[in-house]
C-alpha cells in the first residue's frame, strides 16, 4: 500500500456569509480504503465531498489526491469520480452508452471505449448488457451501471454521495453487501456520504462521525460502537439508553453518580471535566442490560432495578423490550433475544433489570456544575 494518502484534507473549512458549514477538518485515507463521514442531515458532510469534488471551493485549508494539491484544479480534471444519490444516469443512452460517456469525453476512440466498458461491466457483473436500455435495469443493476460509469475513468478516489438512499429497504440491503464487494474487486478508495448508521457499519474500513461541521470521532466500527469518544456519538451509532446524573463520588476510575429521580448509578468517564459536582450525559446499551427475576441476582452489578413491562417489540432475531422504570418512571430499551427464560414475557409482567459499569458511559453533560 502506497504511503502517500489517496485522499488528504488539511484544515478544510467552508463558510457561507457568517454560516460556517464545515470548520477546519482534517483526515487523510491510505489507498483502498472504504471511508465513511456519517452524521445527520446539515452536518456539512456534502458540502464536504462537493468540496473534495471540486464542485465547491473551500474557504480555507487545502486538499490533496496522492500527495497533490487540487485546489486550483477544476472538477473535471480532479482523478475523482462521483455517484449521486439519483445516478444521474442518460435515459436516451444505452447501458454501454453511459458506461463510455466520460471516456468520449476524454477524447477516447470507440474501439478502445467499446473495450473499456465491456471490461468494467464484466467486473460489476454485467457482462454482456451494453446494448440494453437503461430503463431495463433493476435498481441495483442501475447502481451497478452508475459505478461502471465512473470506474471505467480509473479514478484514485470514487465519492459516493448517499447512492442508496433512494432505494427499498430489501435492495439497499443488499447493496450495501455489494457496494462493499465491488470496492474491494477495484481496490479503489472509496468516499461514502451517509445519514445511515448501519450503512457506514457494514460497509466501512473507516468511519468518521460528523456533527455541526467537525468530526467528533474516526475510527473503525467497533472502536465508534463501543468506545464512542463523545457524547454525541454514542447517541447517533447504535442504540443506547440515555440519562441525565450528577457525579457523586470517584473511586478507582468508577464514577458513582445519581439522577433527579434518585437512581444510582455507576459508569467509566469518557473525556475531561468530569468531576464531583458535575452534570453528566449517561448511555448504556440496550444488549447490556441483563434480566432477572430476581433482584439478588443483579444486585452486585453496580446498576440494577425494578421495572415493568411496557411493550415487546418483534424484530427477527431480537425483540426491543420497553421497560418502564419503577424508580424513575422512564422507558428503558432492553434487547431481548427470542430464546431463554424471558421469551415469554408480556406486557404488564415485572422484572428486574441490571448492568455492569463497564458497560456504562459517562460524559460531560450540558449542564455544567451543579450549586449547592
Amino acid at each position: 500500500m502506497s504511503q502517500v494518502p489517496d485522499l488528504e484534507c488539511r484544515a478544510i473549512s467552508k463558510s457561507f456569509d457568517e454560516f460556517k458549514a464545515v470548520k477546519d477538518v482534517s483526515f487523510s485515507v491510505p489507498q483502498g480504503t472504504f471511508f465513511s463521514i456519517l452524521g445527520p442531515s446539515g452536518c456539512g458532510k456534502t458540502t464536504l465531498l462537493r468540496m473534495i469534488a471540486g464542485f465547491q471551493k473551500p474557504t480555507g485549508g487545502d486538499l490533496l489526491i496522492k500527495g497533490r494539491s487540487v485546489l486550483e484544479v477544476p472538477p473535471n480534471k480532479r482523478p475523482v469520480s462521483m455517484v449521486f444519490q439519483h445516478l444521474a444516469l442518460f435515459p436516451m443512452m444505452n447501458i454501454g452508452a453511459n458506461v463510455g460517456f466520460g471516456l468520449r469525453q476524454r477524447g477516447v476512440n470507440r474501439a478502445d471505449t467499446k473495450r473499456q466498458v465491456e471490461r468494467v461491466l464484466e467486473r460489476v457483473g454485467l457482462a454482456g448488457v451494453a446494448d440494453r436500455p437503461v430503463n431495463s435495469l433493476s435498481g441495483g443493476q442501475k447502481q451497478r451501471v452508475a459505478i461502471a460509469r465512473c470506474m471505467v475513468l480509473e479514478p484514485d478516489v470514487l465519492l459516493l454521495d448517499e447512492p442508496l438512499g433512494a432505494l427499498d429497504l430489501k435492495l439497499r440491503e443488499h447493496m450495501k453487501v455489494e457496494l462493499k464487494q465491488l470496492q474491494s474487486e477495484f481496490n479503489t478508495t472509496f468516499v461514502y456520504i451517509t445519514h445511515d448508521q448501519s450503512e457506514a457499519l457494514v460497509m466501512s474500513d473507516q468511519i468518521a462521525v460528523m456533527n455541526h461541521g467537525v468530526f467528533e470521532q474516526v475510527g473503525i466500527a467497533k472502536e465508534l460502537y463501543y468506545e464512542p469518544e463523545t457524547a454525541f456519538v454514542a447517541g447517533f451509532v447504535g442504540e443506547a439508553n440515555r440519562f441525565s446524573a450528577r457525579i457523586d463520588s470517584i473511586d478507582g476510575g468508577i464514577l458513582g453518580m445519581v439522577t433527579p429521580e434518585g437512581r444510582t448509578l455507576r459508569g467509566i468517564g469518557a473525556g475531561q471535566g468530569l468531576a464531583t459536582g458535575t452534570t453528566v450525559d449517561v448511555f448504556v446499551r440496550p444488549e447490556a442490560v441483563r434480566l432477572s427475576r430476581r433482584h439478588a441476582d443483579l444486585s452486585a452489578m453496580g446498576n440494577s432495578g425494578q421495572g415493568q413491562v411496557r411493550n415487546i417489540l418483534f424484530n427477527g432475531a431480537n425483540s426491543q423490550l420497553i421497560l418502564r422504570d419503577q424508580t424513575t418512571g422512564a422507558d428503558m430499551n432492553v434487547a431481548l433475544p427470542q430464546t431463554g427464560e424471558f421469551r415469554d414475557l408480556a406486557q404488564g409482567d415485572t422484572v428486574h433489570f441490571g448492568w455492569e459499569p463497564q458497560q456504562t458511559r459517562v460524559y460531560p453533560g450540558a449542564g455544567g456544575r451543579h450549586g449547592n
